[in-house]
């Protein structure tokens, strides 16, 4: 979709500069954007690449793993009708525990690797089972405790502590996801109950 609105607002605006003769102005516009993007960019590289370089640590270390069997009960909780499948419930909790400290590059594939081992086990493969629904919701969700981004953009702009945010945002990030759940739960229910009248 992006495909289409991105170039028709350029071309919009490039009309526009040009029946209102402020060319100059939108050349300047561009070069400043431009500019801002790049700088923002590198100031983002910077700080996530000492997180990744921290979490990557974690990783090496155990700490993933310890994190992922302490999370293993809430996840047979969350998950009850796979309780007996290890593979995907490990897979589940791998991709939890990386989301959670921050580690995108290494949740990816185990993300990707849980909803293979969900599919396996998924009764009618033509759609997606609860647990599936469940799980990506999850990932949306986004639960994490360093908030990376946001305190790049605080230190930024000026922020005496960028990660002063720490505690609200892991408190709206784990009420994100409880909604999340929530909703995935209940919406599974009632399109079971659809499908049995």
């Amino acid at each position: 979709m992006m495909n289409y609105v991105f170039p028709i607002l350029v071309i919009i605006s490039f009309v526009c500069a040009a029946f209102t003769g402020q060319m100059n102005e939108l050349s300047a516009s561009v070069v400043e954007g431009a500019t801002n993007a790049v700088e923002l960019i590198m100031r983002l590289v910077a700080m996530l690449c000492l997180w990744g370089g921290v979490m990557e640590i974690a990783d090496s270390s155990g700490v993933t793993r310890g994190i992922s069997r302490l999370l293993s009960p809430v996840i047979r909780l969350i998950f009850p009708r796979i309780r007996k499948e290890k593979d995907a419930l490990e897979a589940i909790s791998m991709n939890i525990t990386a989301n959670i400290l921050g580690l995108g590059n290494a949740a990816t594939p185990l993300g990707l690797e849980a909803m293979r081992r969900l599919q396996q086990i998924n009764s009618d493969t033509s759609r997606a089972s609860d647990e599936m629904i469940v799980f990506v919701v999850m990932n949306t969700a986004a639960m994490h405790i360093i908030p990376t981004t946001v305190a790049t953009f605080r230190a930024q702009h000026g922020s005496v502590s960028p990660m002063s945010i720490l505690p609200a945002s892991f408190l709206t990030s784990f009420c994100a996801l409880a909604v999340a759940i929530a909703a995935a739960k209940l919406g599974n229910r009632y399109l079971r109950g659809k499908n049995l009248a």
